[in-house]
């Protein structure tokens, strides 16, 4: 009995190695470390049908024990839904140790938004009957069946989890890792110095033919040919707060999503952003109204930033729910209700923030059909904004 038990333990134990090495090597799953779960692994890949996997080795015996795994698996599902920011989330309980007495349809039951699967026999082979299975991930049978066994086979799925596991974090060190923000303190130092030549050049920063001579932005002169006042506006800032404001958001904001995207996608991101601010804001804006500042520009980073944090909410989740969606809507919400902001180009700005980064990319999450949707879904966004700066405001 006591040799049985052993050989029971270690084909369990085999087959856990099996089931992470599939998750972890073939379908991008990652763990989450949960304190207090015991006998269970939790695996996440928010890009997958099925968010979440868990591997529950613990020994159920009756329904009453089941009812209460059960129980604690919506709960801990709920927070992980909450801190990722997810508005839905699909999850597979693998149960490999199940108990007789448990009612439980073989083919697979599903309680809302979690699909139990029992594994029985130590081995997987039996999930290629399971309808959800074949359905979800159609190689598992196939990929978990290998050649070696014993001690060699241990070895091979353990130095295939540990690379893996090795370059998911090379790759996230990579992606955090702060570099130096040259663009956004280049797009700083631009700003201040054009503040201040307004002053040496001209009649100061709030002088009407001032703003106008270094680049504000005006719609009728802009319809009349002047297109660069669409970006040289957001290097020109009306009045010393609106210049300190803008340059402290940049500070703040630049450098993280400089370093996240790097230097290049930053400056176009940025650019871009402010170009499509300018054209929102001569469409709803008065022909005759001067527009200038960065924040059209700024907002356009507060974009990307969502969207790359969206990619990244296991790491940032906590952060996009307190801190930076907060910020989005309390800033549209002091435009729409403070006369004299131009909350257009903000919504331009966010807008195209959110697009063109969709477009340029995130290394290591976003795929080739995602980039070739963001250009697509970009060039029609700003077709549309030049539509109605140039053709549908002169009507």
């Amino acid at each position: 009995m006591e040799n049985q038990g052993i050989t029971l333990e270690t084909k369990n134990d085999e087959l856990v190695m099996k089931l992470l090495h599939y998750f972890i090597t073939d379908k991008d799953y990652n763990p989450i470390v949960l304190h207090g779960a015991k006998n269970e692994i939790w695996l996440e890949n928010l890009d997958n049908e099925y968010q979440i996997i868990r591997i529950v080795t613990d020994y159920i015996h009756n329904n009453e024990q089941f009812q209460f795994d059960l129980l604690k698996t919506k709960s801990i599902l709920k927070k992980i839904k909450k801190k990722t920011v997810s508005m839905k989330m699909e999850m597979i309980s693998f149960y490999l140790n199940l108990g007789d007495n448990v009612t439980l349809i073989k083919e697979k039951q599903k309680f809302e938004h979690i699909s139990c699967i029992p594994v029985f026999d130590n081995s997987t082979v039996h999930l290629q009957s399971n309808q959800l299975v074949c359905e979800a991930f159609p190689d598992l049978v196939k990929q978990t069946t290998f050649k070696e066994k014993g001690v060699e086979l241990f070895m091979r799925l353990t130095k295939d989890i540990t690379a893996k596991s090795e370059n998911d974090a090379k790759e996230a060190e990579n992606t955090f890792r702060m570099k130096k923000p040259v663009v956004t303190m280049a797009i700083i130092v631009l700003n201040v110095l054009v503040f201040i030549l307004m002053y040496l050049l001209g009649n100061g920063s709030t002088d009407t033919a001032t703003l106008l001579k270094f680049g504000a932005n005006l719609g009728e002169l802009v319809r009349r040919g002047q297109i660069y006042r669409l970006i040289t506006s957001a290097f020109v800032h009306i009045g010393f707060v609106h210049l300190l404001c803008n340059c402290y958001s940049l500070y703040v904001i630049g450098p993280q999503l400089e370093s996240f995207l790097g230097k290049w996608k930053f400056l176009l991101i940025y650019l871009l952003s402010a170009l499509a601010g300018s054209l929102l804001s001569i469409s709803f804006g008065s022909s005759l109204k001067i527009s200038a500042g960065a924040s059209g520009a700024i907002f356009g980073l507060l974009g990307s930033l969502l969207y790359f944090g969206y990619y990244y909410r296991v790491y940032l989740g906590s952060v996009l729910r307190s801190q930076l969606i907060p910020i989005i809507l309390l800033n549209l919400f002091i435009g729409f209700m403070t006369p004299g902001i131009d909350n257009a180009s903000h919504i331009g700005g966010l807008v195209a923030g959110v697009f063109t980064t969709m477009a340029l990319g995130i290394n290591h999450k976003t795929t080739t059909t995602d980039r070739i949707n963001g250009w697509i879904i970009s060039i029609i966004f700003f077709a549309f904004l030049i539509y109605l700066g140039f053709f549908k405001a002169a009507m």
